[in-house]
């Protein structure tokens, strides 16, 4: 039987087009559009995602079946009343809730839409189409109280069809496949709905009938624009720009759903489908008048980029005044977000296009720019070293890591895209630079803390240093160096060309460190010299900065002029604290020397007794010097010793009488093995020195013809021992004239002869740099020479 036939009421559908009614030629034509777009409301109903004819509604509906109230649906006419098989009218809305019997939804599940006839007349689509769409809210309202009670005793029902629910799930997830990349176009209507009633359809996302419609329209302007040529009348302008407002109108919903498609993935599953079909169409229309002349393609591509956009705006990010790990929490759920937003992309979203969208290295690429975009944003804020570090190994490591893009998830189809971020030109030079920079503010600030921490642990409190295997030795220049090596360990995992400029950044701070350490040290513990803990003190400050110059020689073939630069400050700085300690020790025992070899020295051990004191400290503290700077300080001092010792002999401060120059040569003789002995405790390089005291002990004691036998060993070890000083010590011995006063010097002169002055070696000079009080030369020299004419002329 004739559909229209049984369905009469059906048919009475009029049609109005430019407020005339047209001929029933014209309006079998348009039967024709009728039932195209009846089959094109049908269609995305029953895919959409939020259809009830889903198969997520199975259990439901086969519990419903079963009911004897259940009616087998009207036909879908367009007629006042019947449900319009759309998806949503708006994006994420809600429709509202209708007080309608739950049977015109299982009606509406069971049986399938079938098509019927209609009347010409069209004159009230557009209101049966806004009736379709109010039905189909009814159809998918949310239960009132009533329908879940009914609801509630169908739940046996649903348990039992449960499994087969679960099982046609897992078989539709192991079935789906890509989109065809061919397909077949609906026929297009031989007279377009009007402007109106297509941005009705866009407005409710029936893409596909818009669509069609859209092109019926176009083809119709090109037909008319042949037609009229250049002459264009105004009625093909209007049209023109009538094309143009839908065409943008539906770009907009297709990006609009296309930037929330990886947001709801199920809702606009169905939608997706007649999206990529569109832009199909599109793409080989482009050519052709009528349409937008921009890329669709393009456009599909921005709105994937919008919808990343979205959802990298969407991350949370704290204030840094409110948690200090705010960049570190943040990149890592922006990490997160990525890998489960390109996991979905990957499991759904791409089985919604052809092949030819390559939809995951789309979205991956989107991720790449948008990423870097961001970036670029957040880096002003980032003023501190941790986040700054954290910044460049988020950009640097993870990205790229199986963290992020290598994830397993994403595998196998991240094997075939680049895994590296779309960065700003000089971005990340801009950043390693500024990583550079921090550094160097960083290891600034630390120097700064560590003069800090010493005067407020140690200098202000006067507090006794450490000891390290019995050792001076402050807890800075392990802090210095861990702080260091820490930088440099991070920056190598960061960029192996980072490493370098790291060191450098951290050594050309630390250059500056030694004297600024001097200033404040003097600052805050200068008054305590010249007490013991004062020079605990600079021997610990001496063992430290060798310790640091020496921690950071390790950086020397990657920085070598660097290093040397910090090297050069230490050993200055070690110098001058030396030097400070060697002058107050000359300071302490310059009294006691000065009374060597005089009546009371004679007569009175306390002056030696104080030196020996002094020197015995000396030597307790070079125990607690680290030993390379040991040996060099305690032969500097035994040089100052010996020549202030020897040199009292060379001032005439005394003459020995009545035999007291063998009791002052045994007393010179048991003194210089005491001051011999404690140098050599304190390993002391001046061997060389330790003959004098014995020789000139043993010529003070010979009697005044035995005197001349012995002054050749003397000359032999110090060859620089000259007449004026052998005057001196026969001046101390109580020889001052004589025949064998002479005697001795012409003795003298004759064995400096035999050694000649080019065996002299001038770093071990003694008497050269001695001054000699009393000039007998003058006395003696020309009387010895008047003595030896006559005897050589007699």
């Amino acid at each position: 039987m004739n559909k229209s036939s049984e369905n009469p009421e059906e048919d009475r559908v009029s049609l109005q087009s430019d407020g005339k009614m047209q001929a029933n030629g014209v309006a079998k034509e348009a039967l024709g559009v009728l039932q195209t777009f009846r089959r094109s409301i049908r269609r995305p109903a029953e895919k959409s995602p939020r259809s009830p004819n889903r198969k997520e509604s199975k259990v439901t509906s086969r519990a419903e079946s079963e009911s004897p109230s259940s009616l087998p649906p009207g036909s879908p006419s367009l007629s006042a009343g019947s449900p319009a098989a759309s998806p949503l009218k708006t994006r994420g809305g809600f429709f509202q809730k209708k007080d309608e019997d739950l049977t015109d939804m299982t009606q509406h599940k069971r049986k399938p839409l079938a098509r019927s006839k209609t009347d010409p007349n069209m004159s009230k689509l557009t209101d049966s189409l806004l009736k379709k769409g109010s039905s189909l809210r009814r159809s998918l309202r949310f239960p009132s109280k009533k329908e879940n009670d009914k609801a509630a005793r169908q739940e046996p029902l649903a348990a039992e069809a449960l499994p087969e629910m679960r099982e046609e799930k897992e078989t539709e997830v192991e079935e789906m496949e890509e989109m065809e990349e061919l397909y077949t176009l609906p026929e297009i209507p031989h007279t377009p709905l009007s402007v109106m009633q297509i941005n009705k359809l866009i407005e409710m996302e029936v893409l596909e009938e818009a669509h069609l419609n859209l092109l019926a329209m176009r083809l119709e302007f090109q037909k008319e624009q042949q037609q009229t040529g250049d002459n264009s009348p105004m009625e093909l302008a209007k049209k023109e720009k009538d094309l143009a407002l839908l065409y943008t109108d539906l770009r907009k919903k297709i990006c609009t759903i296309v930037c929330d498609s990886n947001s709801f993935p199920a809702r606009n599953k169905a939608l997706l489908v007649h999206v990529a079909r569109i832009i199909q169409e599109e793409e080989k229309r482009a050519e052709e008048p009528g349409g937008l002349p921009d890329s669709w393609m393009e456009a599909w591509r921005e709105a994937v980029s919008q919808g990343v956009q979205v959802k990298v705006n969407g991350v949370h990010l704290e204030k840094k005044e409110h948690n200090s790990s705010w960049l570190a929490v943040h990149l890592g759920l922006l990490g997160k977000t990525i890998v489960e937003d390109l996991e979905n992309v990957k499991r759904e979203l791409r089985w919604s296009y052809p092949p030819s969208f390559k939809v995951f290295s789309t979205y991956v690429k989107s991720y790449h720019r948008i990423i870097g975009q961001h970036l670029r944003k957040l880096e002003p804020q980032v003023t501190e070293l941790k986040d700054l570090y954290a910044l460049l190994d988020w950009i640097l490591n993870k990205y790229k890591s199986e963290k992020i893009m290598g994830s397993f998830c994403l595998q196998p189809d991240m094997a075939e895209e680049s895994a590296d971020l779309q960065l700003q030109e000089g971005f990340l030079k801009q950043l390693l630079e500024k990583y550079c920079c921090k550094v160097k503010e960083d290891m600034s600030a630390l120097l700064d803390r560590v003069i800090e921490l010493e005067h407020e642990t140690v200098w202000k409190d006067k507090t006794e240093p450490q000891r390290e295997d019995n050792l001076l030795l402050s807890l800075f220049p392990m802090d210095i160096w861990t702080a260091v090596k820490g930088k440099v360990d991070h920056s190598g995992k960061l960029d192996p060309d980072l490493v370098k400029k790291v060191i450098v950044s951290c050594l050309e701070e630390l250059k500056s460190f030694p004297r600024k350490f001097e200033t404040e040290f003097k600052c805050h513990c200068g008054a305590l010299q010249p007490q013991p803990l004062w020079t605990d003190y600079h021997i610990t400050y001496i063992n430290s900065f060798q310790a640091l110059q020496e921690h950071m020689a390790a950086y020397q073939d990657s920085c070598p002029h660097e290093v040397e630069g910090f090297k050069q400050e230490v050993k200055g700085l070690i110098v001058r604290l030396m030097e400070v300690l060697e002058e107050q020790f000359k300071e302490d025992v310059k009294p006691f020397l000065r009374r060597m070899m005089t009546r009371k020295w004679l007569t009175n051990d306390d002056d030696f007794k104080q030196l020996d004191g002094r020197i015995q400290q000396l030597s307790h503290h070079c125990d607690s010097m680290r030993p390379l700077h040991v040996k060099e300080f305690a032969s500097r001092l035994h040089y100052y010793v010996v020549k202030e010792y020897v040199g009292q002999l060379m001032k005439n401060n005394y003459s020995c009488k009545n035999r007291n120059h063998e009791k002052a040569g045994a007393k010179i003789n048991e003194q210089w093995n005491k001051l011999t002995d404690l140098f050599d405790d304190m390993k002391s390089s001046h061997e060389w020195l330790h003959h004098v005291g014995l020789d000139l002990s043993t010529i003070i004691r010979q009697n005044k013809t035995d005197i001349k036998n012995h002054l050749q060993p003397l000359v032999e070890h110090y060859p620089d021992f000259s007449k004026k000083h052998l005057v001196a010590v026969l001046y101390f011995r109580g020889l001052q004239r004589g025949r064998e006063h002479r005697l001795i010097l012409q003795k003298l002169t004759a064995l400096r002869k035999e050694v000649g002055s080019t065996s002299t070696d001038r770093g071990q000079v003694l008497f050269g740099d001695m001054q000699v009080t009393a000039n007998t030369d003058c006395l003696s020299n020309p009387l010895f020479s008047c003595l030896s004419f006559l005897q050589t002329h007699s």
